[in-house]
This record gives structure tokens, C-alpha cells and sequence, in this order.
């Protein structure tokens, strides 16, 4: 794509529609839009979002096809850009341009809030670095979806996305998070969660709580927690899951947190720097394990130093 993003004005390219009433949308200010749209029923889609898509410059989108549908169902007569993993590197630079030309740019996902496990990861650090703002603009979630409805909710949760697809590195990297104090998140293609609930039963033990979450606000929604090996064995072949799937799995019990070996601090740091900075790792491990903070910081960065 060696053109700029660009697009033409029409006398009613800023209009949107809800039911029957049309509306014209406000002006908005240059920058980027993080807009988070429905991850099934279109009619969670948030009256600021609606609007900002309409009076957004450019719509950058994961799949045209997708976001087409939602734009319809608003009566938005925009042209969405593919923004994906396989176009970022070319079309990332040219939504910067724009950006820095003054356009306002709304990026949406296929489903829920951008940036949760797609790639527009990229985009965001991209416009920073070069002084853009960036606007976000809340919705629907598939995790605090799953999150509110499970019942597995205490007072915190740790989202992993995306397990690997291997056996074995899904299984360690379920060691990593199993001694974990907080209920945990996984996003799940249902070709593999069947799968993935027997390594989890393997893991966590038999005994500890999860739900698997289908189909979120769609026809279809299905929501069961049971204790892991009875949620393995209800849903115990690919033919028992369709649709989008979140698997969520309790905090393990408070026994089964102390004692903690060593090996079992280094999971705790492990995981928890994915996600934290060095110093900050050390502080959450150090209220889960009551170990103190210095000695586990030390611990993160000899870790670090020695590798994986």
C-alpha cells in the first residue's frame, strides 16, 4: 500500500443511526480512538462509541467485513482500513502520518476493547512515541464478562490470553501461574479447549474451581463452573464446544497457597513480571508469599540474569 489513508468527504458521511432516529455526529478532536465494540450482541455497543466511529476521519479495523457489519447496523456509510498482524509494519506508519496530519483515527477490534490479544498493541506505543493522543473509549470485554458472571471473582484476577498451542509449553506455562492468587483468564480457540482443561485438571488439581464461558451475550451464551475435572468431563471433546471461548479458573484455596517453596515464589515472580515492572513484581509476590519485597526482587533480577 503505497497510497496515504485518506478519506473523502460525503454530505452524509457523518451521520449514524439508532432505530429509526438519525443523528449527525459532533466534531472530535485529533487523535486516536481506542473504540471497544460488541463481542456478540450489537446492541452493546456504547452511544459515544457509535458516534465517535461516525466522526472519526479514518476507521482502522481488524477485518473490513466484520467492522462493515457494525457500521451498517448504525447506518455509519464510512470505508473501515484493515489494520492486522499481517499489514502493521506498512499501515501502521501511514495511520501515524495521518494522525500527525491531524486526522482523528478510531481503531476497532473484531470483538471488545483493542488491544486485549490483537494487534493493535502496536499502534498505541507507535503514536505515543510520537506525541499523539490517545483517547480511550470503554465497552464491552469478553474478560470481565466472563469475570462478572463465573462467580469465580474475589479481589483480583490475572488475565494470560492466549495459551500456547503446544502441550508442554501450555503446561508450564499453567505451572507459572497455578501458585497465583487470583482468579485467572484465558482466552481459548474451542478446537483446543478441551484439551486445555485436562492439562489445567493435570495442573491445578481436580478440585479447584473454573467455568467455561461460550458464546458471550449472543444466542447461545453458555456459563458453567464447576470444579475442573467435573468442567472437563461435561465438556470432554471439540464437538461439546463452539463458538468464542473464556476459560476462567479460580484462585487456588487459601491452604494450597502456604507454604510456599522456592519454586513456587519463582512462578509467582515469574508470572507476575510478565506483566509488572521488577520492583512492582516483587511487591505483589511479596503481599501473596510474605516474603519480604527486597529478598524477592533480588531473587527476580539473579532470574533474569540466569534465564529461563
Amino acid at each position: 500500500m503505497n497510497e496515504r489513508i485518506t478519506e473523502k468527504s460525503q454530505p452524509n458521511d457523518r451521520n449514524y443511526q439508532i432505530g429509526t432516529a438519525s443523528f449527525r455526529a459532533r466534531p472530535i478532536e485529533p487523535g486516536l480512538y481506542i473504540v471497544a465494540t460488541p463481542i456478540g450482541n450489537l446492541g452493546d455497543m456504547t452511544l459515544r462509541g457509535i458516534e465517535v466511529l461516525a466522526a472519526a476521519d479514518i476507521i482502522a479495523c481488524e477485518d473490513t467485513r466484520v467492522s462493515r457489519v457494525l457500521l451498517d447496523r448504525y447506518g455509519i456509510a464510512r470505508r473501515p482500513y484493515a489494520y492486522h498482524e499481517h499489514n502493521a509494519e506498512t499501515v501502521g506508519p501511514k495511520l501515524v502520518e495521518a494522525l500527525l496530519a491531524g486526522k482523528s483515527v478510531a481503531l476497532v477490534s473484531d470483538a471488545g476493547t483493542p488491544l486485549i490479544s490483537d494487534p493493535g498493541g502496536r499502534l498505541v506505543p507507535e503514536a505515543k512515541a510520537a506525541g499523539i493522543r490517545i483517547v480511550p473509549i470503554p465497552g464491552p470485554s469478553a474478560v470481565l464478562a466472563a469475570l462478572t458472571a463465573c462467580g469465580l471473582l474475589k479481589d483480583s484476577f490475572f488475565f494470560a490470553g492466549f495459551l500456547p498451542s503446544k502441550q508442554g509449553q501450555r503446561r508450564t506455562k499453567l505451572e507459572q501461574l497455578k501458585p497465583l492468587d487470583a482468579a485467572l483468564v484465558f482466552f481459548e480457540s474451542p478446537n483446543r479447549a478441551a484439551n486445555t482443561l485436562l492439562d489445567m485438571v493435570a495442573v491445578f488439581g481436580g478440585s479447584r474451581k473454573a467455568a467455561l464461558c461460550r458464546e458471550l451475550t449472543k444466542t447461545f451464551e453458555t456459563i458453567v463452573t464447576l470444579p475442573l475435572s467435573e468442567l472437563a468431563a461435561e465438556f470432554d471433546s471439540e464437538d461439546r464446544i463452539r463458538g468464542e471461548v473464556v476459560l476462567v479458573v479460580g484462585p487456588p484455596e487459601v491452604d494450597a497457597l502456604a507454604p510456599r517453596s522456592d519454586e513456587d515464589v519463582d512462578n509467582v515472580l515469574r508470572a507476575l513480571s510478565l506483566e509488572m515492572s521488577p520492583s512492582k513484581a516483587a511487591g505483589e509476590a511479596s503481599r501473596m508469599t510474605g516474603r519480604p519485597k527486597a529478598e524477592l526482587y533480588q531473587r527476580l533480577l539473579s532470574m533474569k540474569q540466569v534465564g529461563p
